[in-house]
């Protein structure tokens, strides 16, 4: 029997349907026997994800007798800083005997103002003054004499009273010229500017050949060389500060000086929460308007240390990671209360005993799986 053509096609083409069919069944068998052990390996890598863990050190919390301190910056100031100028106007500066830097001593002549016309003026005010003790001699002799003669009626009742009278507008004259004598005296003491008070110059506006103003600046002086750091504190702390209390001072140049407390400001500044200690520094090279770190000792007392590294700052606040069983760490928010070295006390949120990571504290998270690789002592 002899087929057609159109059934020889059907057919053949129904056989390379079957022989693709059973390709595509070959190649699907092949794909999932590849597949099944790598999605086992996958697994197991997963699991081993799981179980790998950051290798950290800890420390354990303990309790210390700690001295106190409290960091604070500010700058430094003069104690106090006198202006000096003339007190007598109007004449014309004739010597100025300092400069910037120079030390005087109290009373140390600074300036001098020409004393020409003061010198004139006090010789006439005291030969105004002789002349009226003159007049006054006079008055009272009639006085005397009257009083001797007004018994025998020689010299009325009258007579007598302006006698006294005189005399006593003679003494009174007297009086104003000794006065004016004085003032004129005072005033030639002033033509020379002193100083003060023991101290340094720090600023000079006069020179020589002006004509000096009552009261206008001459010179500033830093009384008794003496400065004072103004440290600024929060307002949470300056209770734990008082007068006396020792303190550190490190310049900007890097020189530690000692001080003490001399006050605490009476008021807060509302700008940025802070009040002002007032810290009396002696000895070293500090110069007013520097820049300067400082710590003042708040007493002493038992507190908890943890390392530097084991504190974690995350949006404000300090966090440590408390190690809970063997394996698990849990996040802890801590308030920190003062840096002692290279360890930080804490205030809240730990207790003695406690165990804290140190390295690799910073890349842990709540409830982390971790290895640890040594106990390091608290120091």
């Amino acid at each position: 029997m002899r087929l057609r053509p159109s059934s020889q096609y059907l057919l053949v083409g129904l056989f390379a349907v079957a022989v693709l069919a059973g390709c595509n069944r070959a190649k699907t068998d092949q794909a999932n026997q590849a597949k099944t052990p790598s999605t086992a390996s996958d697994k197991a890598d997963a699991s081993g994800a799981q179980t790998a863990a950051l290798t950290i050190t800890t420390t354990s919390v303990s309790s210390e007798q700690l001295v106190r301190t409290i960091p604070a910056t500010g700058s430094i100031y003069p104690w106090q800083e006198v202006i000096i100028g003339a007190e007598v106007g109007g004449y014309r500066v004739a010597e100025v005997l300092v400069d910037v830097g120079t030390h005087v001593k109290k009373d140390q002549p600074l300036v001098k103002l020409s004393s020409d016309l003061l010198e004139a003026d006090l010789a006439s005010r005291r030969a105004a003054m002789r002349s009226a003790q003159a007049n006054e001699s006079n008055a009272a002799a009639a006085l005397k004499r009257g009083q001797s003669v007004v018994k025998s009626g020689a010299l009325s009742a009258a007579d007598l009273d302006k006698l006294n009278a005189e005399q006593v507008a003679a003494q009174a004259q007297v009086d104003t010229a000794t006065t004016d004598v004085a003032t004129s005296e005072l005033r030639l003491r002033y033509a020379t500017v002193r100083a003060p008070d023991a101290g340094t110059v720090t600023s000079r506006t006069v020179s020589v050949g002006q004509i000096a103003q009552a009261g206008s600046e001459m010179l500033r002086m830093l009384r008794q060389d003496r400065i004072e750091w103004r440290a600024e504190v929060p307002e949470s702390q300056l209770a734990l500060i008082k007068a006396g209390q020792s303190v550190e001072v490190t310049a900007a140049d890097g020189s530690v000086l000692k001080g003490r407390v001399r006050t605490v400001a009476p008021t807060i500044q509302t700008i940025n929460r802070t009040g002002l200690v007032y810290v009396d520094i002696t000895g070293g090279t500090a110069r007013a308007g520097m820049f300067a770190r400082g710590q003042i000792a708040a007493g002493s007392g038992p507190g908890l240390l943890v390392p530097v590294a084991s504190v974690v700052v995350q949006d404000g606040y300090s966090y440590v990671f408390v190690l809970k069983g063997k394996s698990t760490v849990e996040r802890r928010r801590v308030q920190q209360a003062g840096v002692h070295g290279d360890s930080l006390e804490i205030a809240d949120g730990l207790v003695a005993g406690d165990v804290v990571a140190v390295k690799g504290a910073g890349f842990l998270k709540d409830g982390d799986t971790v290895a640890v690789a040594s106990e390091v002592a608290a120091k």
